[in-house]
């Protein structure tokens, strides 16, 4: 509803000042942008548009990175295919040659990133900006020359390619060959292109002005595999204290040369008009769902996640959309993190990417498992299927699947419904033994704990609802009274058959005695190999009274203390009073940073960093156990303590990379991870606004469980359906002011539990519940 005017004068800025080179800069110097940690230039960035994306280091170089493909998960990817290991630049003058590896500062902007280089020797500074447009094959890099000497200064800029043109993770089982690469300098119009011999792969790279050098030798690297170094060199000519702006473009393509050379002709000629179509993209994301409270460092972390959310976004056209994992490493998709980004997507009122990344898992679901309802776990991005599903997986995703359709009211999700119903009843085919508990792995990742799971059954009565909520959509009465009734039941055993008040906790699986021992002997070996002395006296003591217990059949065991201990307050499954013992219960397991993924690996002191030092999550501090805990706080009314978990996360955020999250707090693993987005925008948008949408009939409840710090705080452009809400709120002592704001004349139902009453568009006062219909209201709530 309402558009950032001094953004569109910009743009109008930017038209009248287009026929000057430098007007690419004098954009770009308008953006907003993050400066990265000088502590963390060895680290890697991420820039990335929906067909391609570069990963390199903040310093300016692209070292080998990565676990998935040994050393190549860095460089210039068109998934389902590699181009480049990466790209550096070089100043040759007279007899020296300078290598451009220590950039003195990295800045990031939602677009793209900026590395700024000094060469005080010679009087020259380079500042280097790079991005991706978003749906084309290639990467633009823009290079400001600036002499600041009072003397003419003559030099020869290198760019250094290293190319290497290979497939994706698990190519093999598609019976891809790696080819040695071939290159081949095509003079009209003067690009370098290099060809796969095997595949029918190419990647095209070069600018005006620029010709193949003698000197392919990489600055400081050496290549490996089948590809090659080839160098392209521009001589420079430079007044006193005068600047150039030079234009470099790398295109790629799995079908043709000439569209690869296309595509580099495309990106070179429309270079300020793609970059352009970019902010304006990322400027629509930042508007929609938008956050505004007093804290800035808050409101910024919410919308650079939105950001990290669209760098993840991958298409790839013979498969589909969605968003991936993470980067550097898990740069495909995902069925059960989508459960939880999805979520996280809709709230933030990214409605467009949250159905894409839909539609392309349940394809690539039925890929996997035929009609089974089954949800895959993992798929690279050249389709093939890693693991076709773990049991938490399938009913998280029902439960994604409605509040996709009371988010959109997206016809298209109703055609589902089938799908729903063989979902269900593959979630209970995997109760083994009969006792109404699947049976199989969850969220957990460690070995042999793969028997009832708690996240599997709080997930399950999740799952429950949703269908029930499909069922009376779809007028299938019966079955949503059967779904209703499973859901009740399951809560009911949750609170009895799961809970252990020795711990005030919920166990962290159901087994049989004898399991329940090995897997406690296994968890004593772990937290001795950890140098965790404190665990082990404790699990040594749970051992003592597993082997005394006197039950038979599987019981309820608390091991780990893990965090999905903690998703029956996620889903609201957990009676008050036990959420209320086990969210303090939880407490102990945080540091500084968020929850500890395993309990029994938490750090005495608490107050551990990480620095990468091997990739392992063990002892690991993650955002997604973080967000979950914030979302149960809240949803248990304890909305302070839920911001305090969302400030935790907040110590992480741009602490290793600019305007990113990474997965494991503060710097360890993926540096830019989808499931954060589930982590803050859910708690913000469905909690502390109350945001509960029914898009599919036209209505809206909102029941607001506001931090009492957050005491001017404003969400506008809400996305629900068609419509946009704007919820404006100010905290004057005991009163909550209230200005509500619709697009279209839907029903409001405003609720407001502790109010002692509740004042609106000059009614009387009435208590707790209101229906409003109008366009704009305002409410005064008493407390």
């Amino acid at each position: 509803m309402k558009y950032t005017i001094h953004f569109i004068f910009f743009l109008v800025l930017i038209s009248c000042n287009s026929v000057k080179e430098d007007a690419f800069f004098v954009q770009i110097n308008n953006l907003e942008s993050i400066n990265g940690n000088p502590d963390y230039m060895d680290s890697p960035f991420l820039s990335a548009g929906e067909r391609m994306y570069v990963v390199g280091h903040q310093n300016g170089t692209f070292p080998d990175l990565g676990w998935h493909i040994k050393d190549e998960m860095g460089g210039v990817w068109l998934p389902p295919i590699k181009l480049m290991d990466g790209y550096s630049l070089s100043i040759k003058k007279d007899t020296q040659q300078i290598c451009l590896n220590e950039a003195v500062n990295f800045e990031n902007y939602p677009v793209g990133a900026s590395q700024n280089f000094n060469l005080d020797e010679l009087g020259i500074a380079i500042r280097q900006f790079h991005f991706v447009p978003e749906e084309e094959k290639g990467l633009i890099i823009a290079l400001k020359l600036q002499n600041n000497s009072s003397e003419a200064n003559n030099f020869q800029l290198n760019i250094h390619n290293a190319v290497d043109l290979l497939p994706v993770w698990l190519s093999d089982s598609l019976q891809l060959k790696n080819g040695k690469d071939k290159g081949k300098w095509i003079m009209k119009p003067g690009v370098y292109t290099a060809k796969d011999e095997s595949n029918k792969w190419f990647v095209a790279f070069g600018g005006k002005g620029f010709k193949p050098s003698m000197n392919n030798q990489l600055c400081d690297s050496e290549s490996n595999g089948l590809g090659f170094n080839q160098t392209l060199s521009k001589s420079i000519k430079l007044k006193a204290n005068e600047s150039q702006v030079i234009f470099y473009a790398i295109a790629g393509s799995y079908e043709s040369r000439g569209e690869a050379l296309n595509i580099h002709k495309k990106l070179l000629k429309n270079r300020l008009q793609l970059l352009e179509e970019k902010i304006i993209a990322y400027q629509n994301i930042k508007n929609f769902n938008a956050l505004n409270t007093n804290d800035e460092g808050f409101n910024q972390m919410y919308t650079w996640l939105k950001y990290n959310s669209k760098w993840l976004m991958q298409t790839v056209p013979e498969l589909g959309t969605g968003i991936t994992a993470g980067s550097p490493d898990y740069p495909w998709w995902f069925g059960t993190d989508n459960g939880y980004a999805v979520q996280g997507l809709l709230a933030a009122g990214m409605h467009k990417e949250a159905l894409q990344s839909i539609a392309l898992t349940l394809k690539l679901s039925q890929k996997a498992n035929g009609d089974t309802g089954r949800i895959m776990h993992e798929a690279s991005t050249n389709g093939v299927i890693f693991n076709p599903g773990n049991l938490n997986t399938t009913p998280k995703f029902v439960s994604l699947l409605w509040k996709a359709y009371a988010w959109t009211a997206d016809s298209k999700i109703l055609d589902y419904y089938e799908f729903i119903k063989k979902a269900v009843k593959w979630v209970e085919q995997q109760d083994k033994d009969q006792n109404g508990y699947p049976d199989g792995a969850g969220m957990m990742e460690i070995h042999g704990l793969d028997s009832e799971m708690i996240d599997v059954v709080s997930y399950q009565y999740e799952m429950y609802i949703a269908a029930a909520n499909f069922a009376k959509v779809k007028n299938d009465m019966v079955l949503a009274n059967d779904y209703n009734q499973k859901a009740i039941s399951l809560k009911e055993r949750i609170n009895s058959d799961w809970w252990v008040e020795e711990f005030k906790s919920y166990a962290d699986f159901r087994s049989s005695k004898e399991k329940a021992i090995q897997l406690t002997e296994d968890a004593i070996i772990r937290a001795d190999s950890i140098q965790k002395p404190w665990s082990v006296e404790e699990l040594e003591n749970t051992l003592i009274q597993i082997k005394a217990d006197q039950n038979e059949g599987n019981s309820p065991y608390v091991v780990f203390h893990n965090w999905i201990v903690n998703t029956p307050m996620e889903v609201g499954a957990s009676d008050p009073d036990k959420a209320e013992k086990a969210l303090k219960s939880a407490e102990k397991y945080s540091n500084r940073f968020g929850m500890f993924v395993t309990g029994i690996d938490r750090d005495e002191k608490q107050e551990k960093a990480s620095k990468w030092k091997s990739f392992s999550y063990v002892g690991a501090v993650m955002t997604l156990p973080t967000g979950v805990q914030a979302i149960a706080e809240a949803k248990y009314g304890k909305a302070d303590k839920s911001l305090e978990y969302l400030k935790k996360l907040e110590n992480s955020f741009s602490y290793a990379l600019a305007g990113s999250m990474y997965e494991v707090s503060p710097d360890f693993g993926m540096m830019a991870q989808a499931w954060n987005i589930y982590a803050v925008a859910v708690p913000v948008v469905e909690e502390y606004f109350g945001i509960k949408p029914a898009a599919w009939k036209n209505e809206i409840t909102i029941k607001p469980n506001l931090p009492l710090s957050w005491d001017d705080v404003s969400l506008n452009q809400i996305k629900v359906g068609n419509n946009l809400i704007d919820i404006q709120v100010k905290r004057i002592d005991n009163t909550l002011e209230f200005k509500i704001s619709q697009l279209h004349n839907w029903k409001i139902n405003f609720e407001y539990a502790e109010a002692k009453s509740i004042s609106f568009d000059g009614n009387k006062t009435v208590k707790e519940k209101i229906e409003l219909f109008d366009r704009v209201h305002h409410i005064k709530v008493e407390m």
